[in-house]
């Protein structure tokens, strides 16, 4: 027999309780207690499993040719994201804040040069098709000529990127073979490309010099008979 007291009268109530139902209520309070002790376990057992699991589905990702590996496959999955992320974090961290040469005429035609020699054929110049080259590229690279091109980026942050290049980008790093000078020329000439002066723009559009030594192109057939003028 059990006892309680009515909430109304305030007087104690006796009544009679089945073994069987204190025995039903003391194993489901057996049973709740150990769910609980059990619930951590059962976290720490999923983790476990999870940590296994992922590198060894990464692993099969790779190795069974699912991965894009060409130019005309999409994204893997977060590819463009994470690799967004590690950029902009690695440059801000690493590039140079104070720009060692001055912006001026001398140094944007030098910076003209070297950009025709080194960089057009990927990232173009003014008021030319994309070339062939960097239609088929993956990722695809700028063309700094178009648009605003990185005129909103710092100088130093395009030097670090023509000193450094990007892994598995096409673009390679310039570090070992121009010189500083010669590297800030170019991230000058970039940085400022909607207000170059006339002669730079002129210089990148104008086709190479041939090389030294290379001898001057005979006359045509048609310029050696031009008749001559009135004496």
């Amino acid at each position: 027999m059990d006892a309680t007291t009515d909430p109304v009268t305030k007087q104690t109530v006796f009544y009679m309780v089945r073994p069987t139902d204190r025995y039903k209520h003391r194993d489901a309070k057996v049973v709740q207690r150990l769910k609980g002790r059990f619930r951590p376990l059962k976290f720490i057992a999923g983790l476990v499993v999870g940590v296994i699991l992922f590198p060894v589905l990464v692993y099969f990702y790779f190795t069974t040719g699912s991965a894009p590996v060409a130019t005309t496959d999409s994204d893997m999955p977060f590819e463009a994201f994470l690799a967004r992320k590690a950029q902009h974090a690695r440059v801000e961290k690493d590039m140079p804040k104070n720009v060692p040469i001055q912006a001026t005429e001398a140094n944007y035609l030098a910076g003209a040069d070297l950009y025709k020699q080194h960089c057009a054929v990927c990232h173009g110049v003014p008021l030319t098709p994309k070339t062939a080259i960097a239609t088929g590229m993956y990722p695809h690279p700028p063309q700094l000529f178009q648009g605003k091109g990185v005129t909103d980026d710092e100088p130093g942050e395009t030097y670090w990127k023509i000193f450094n290049g990007f892994r598995l980008t096409g673009m390679p790093g310039f570090s070992k073979s121009l010189n500083e000078t010669q590297m800030w020329q170019i991230s000058l000439l970039l940085a400022n490309a909607d207000k170059l002066p006339d002669s730079a723009k002129a210089a990148l559009v104008a086709s190479p010099a041939p090389p030294s030594g290379t001898a001057a192109a005979a006359p045509s057939s048609a310029t050696a008979s031009a008749p001559s003028g009135p004496k």
